[in-house]
Order: structure tokens, then C-alpha cells, then sequence
């Protein structure tokens, strides 16, 4: 029965990275012609983000409005995520160095999508590892989850697995623009020199639109 399970598990999982791998191309190729427009949710495709209110690391509450007038860069993942996160966290960090001043126009978040193991310290003392510039957000589970479902985020916390449980979650940074509408993804794995140029092509498109 436990074999049964863990391949359903499996098969579950795999299926849910193609779809959410197949709407990444789709929000990819549709990114400069529809979502930088402002009029994403009139094509048919799913809208991403919305509103959220969660915690800083230092205790003050922060919403999607808070960022407001920056290039809001949110992934969700968690501080005992073994690889995907130090990988992406990593990648972001390289990024923001690379784009020199022009990363001043940006604002990284790292929502957790286990908030029950990471409080407000536990986030903080984690990011130390990271760029300073990263803010890690957290809150009750059911904050976690309305921000979760506003991105199509999917995660899944194992706790049969005991204390030590793992998460399996999607490892995506979604791209907002200043005015908070969803702009793009890139995969938490991309090169951070790769996603510095990807950040600063939109945000040179963005100004010339403007």
C-alpha cells in the first residue's frame, strides 16, 4: 500500500511540474504582447498575484502594496528546502549584483510555504546566507495559502515523514510589474546573469511604454 502511494505521489507531482512548466511558455511568449499591457486577465490566461498581507522578518506587516512602484519579484519556498531554494536564492542574489544601480527598481520576496517551522527569526537568520536585499515573508497558514493560491503556487508539506518533513513546492520567481500586474516567470535554476539581463530588458521595455 505505502509503494502504491508514494507512486501515485510521484506521478502526481510529475504531472503537476509539466502543467506548471507548460504555463511558464505560455506566460514566457505572451509576456511582451499582453501581460506588459496591463490586460492579462482579458486573454484567456490565468491571472497571477493578487492581494497578500504577511509578516516581515522584523515584524512589520507587509501587503502586495507595500512594493508598489518597484519590479516585485516573489518566489515561495522554505528554509530547510534542501536544494531548490539555496539554488534559486543564490542565482537571485548574483542577479541583483549584476544589474549594479538598476537594482534599486527591484524588490525580491521569499514567501514561505511552511510557516509553522519558519518564523520570523528562523526566515531572518536564514537569509543572512543570501542577498540582505531579499525580504522574507511569513504568517498564519491560512495568509501562506490565499498568497499561494493568488500566484498558482503548488506546494505540499510530507509531514508524515515526521519533524524533519520536507515541502515539495514549484521553484518559479514571478515578475511583477511596478503597477503589481503580472509581467513573467523565470525558473529558480536560470543563471543569475541570465535573469539579470531578462530584468532588465522588461524594465527597459516598461519605460519606453510609459
Amino acid at each position: 500500500m505505502t509503494i502504491r502511494r508514494t507512486g501515485l505521489r510521484l506521478l502526481l507531482i510529475l504531472f503537476l511540474g509539466i502543467d506548471v512548466a507548460l504555463a511558464a511558455i505560455v506566460y514566457s511568449r505572451q509576456s511582451s504582447e499582453v501581460a506588459l499591457s496591463g490586460s492579462l486577465g482579458s486573454t484567456g490566461v490565468a491571472d497571477i498575484g493578487g492581494p497578500f498581507t504577511l509578516e516581515t522578518t522584523d515584524g512589520k506587516t507587509a501587503t502586495d502594496r507595500t512594493y508598489r512602484g518597484k519590479w516585485m519579484v516573489v518566489y515561495f519556498g522554505y528554509t530547510r528546502c534542501p536544494d531548490a531554494c539555496p539554488t534559486a536564492l543564490s542565482n537571485f542574489g548574483a542577479a541583483l549584483e549584476k544589474l549594479g544601480g538598476d537594482a534599486e527598481k527591484i524588490q525580491p520576496l521569499f514567501i514561505t510555504v511552511d510557516p509553522e517551522r519558519d518564523s520570523r527569526q528562523a526566515m531572518s537568520a536564514y537569509l543572512e546566507s543570501f542577498d540582505r536585499r531579499i525580504v522574507g515573508l511569513t504568517g498564519a497558514r491560512a495568509q501562506i495559502e490565499a498568497a499561494a493560491k493568488a500566484y498558482r503556487v503548488y506546494y505540499e508539506s510530507h509531514k508524515e515523514q515526521g519533524g524533519d518533513y520536507l515541502v515539495d513546492h514549484s521553484a518559479y520567481f514571478y515578475l511583477m510589474g511596478p503597477d503589481g500586474e503580472f509581467v513573467d516567470v523565470v525558473e529558480g535554476a536560470t543563471p543569475g546573469d541570465e535573469i539579470a539581463d531578462k530584468l532588465r530588458k522588461l524594465m527597459n521595455e516598461h519605460s519606453h511604454r510609459s
